[in-house]
């Protein structure tokens, strides 16, 4: 299969290299270290997996937290142990020394797992996708474009592919609903035993109440 996206979508993969390289020439280097910065929320999920764990320590932001948990769990699953390792992709800068050039130029962010599809871009999406889908749509709308912000950075530094990016934005998408779908399905099981005091605890406990109570 990687040889299949190298051959269909070579053209779109390269223009997108190519403008963001324009990009990166024209402005001196200025958005290297935005781009890189954006890069570090992806790393290894870390950031995503801290914040689900602290939300689940809340009553009011317990199935936020549990729908991004297992959206990530599921964008694991899916990215990191089935398609990187079926299709096997080679990173760009690996894959030519046009490609590489323009990854020492951006700054040679060395990345060893294999490129189809972006981890980075699935954790986010995955994950703030689950939060839309559990909070105010209307004032939280804005979230979603944030995944886009982190594919161009990998786009920008010459990690990923365009259709990498694309591929994780799908997987996040699946995953994300997937996470949210199931959260609501516990929460649901939840309700019809919450008269039993470790259901009303598990659904109810707050850190805040727990440690007011024990200040008070």
């Amino acid at each position: 299969m990687a040889e299949w996206l190298n051959g269909t979508f070579f053209q779109l993969d390269k223009a997108a290299f190519t403008a963001m390289h324009a990009l990166n020439q024209s402005a001196g280097d200025f958005f290297t270290p935005f781009f890189k910065f954006v890069s570090i929320f992806g790393d290894k999920g870390l950031f995503f997996i801290i914040l689900g764990v602290v939300l689940l320590l809340f009553s009011k932001s317990r199935k936020t937290g549990l729908s991004m948990l297992l959206a990530m769990a599921v964008g694991g699953i899916l990215v990191n142990v089935l398609l990187k390792n079926t299709v096997a992709r080679v990173r760009p800068f690996n894959a030519s020394e046009e490609f590489k050039a323009m990854w020492e130029a951006a700054g040679a962010s060395f990345e060893k797992s294999k490129s189809f599809p972006s981890g980075h871009v699935n954790v986010t999406t995955n994950s703030l996708l689950a939060i839309f889908l559990t909070t105010n749509k209307k004032k939280n709308w804005w979230i979603l474009l944030l995944p886009l912000v982190m594919g161009a950075s990998r786009v920008y530094l010459i990690v990923h592919y365009l259709t990498d990016v694309i591929g994780g934005l799908l997987t996040g998408v699946i995953s994300g609903v997937l996470g949210y779908l199931v959260a609501t399905a516990v929460y649901k099981l939840l309700d019809k035993y919450k008269e039993k005091k470790v259901i009303d605890f598990i659904i109810n406990a707050d850190l805040m109440q727990i440690f007011k109570k024990k200040t008070d």
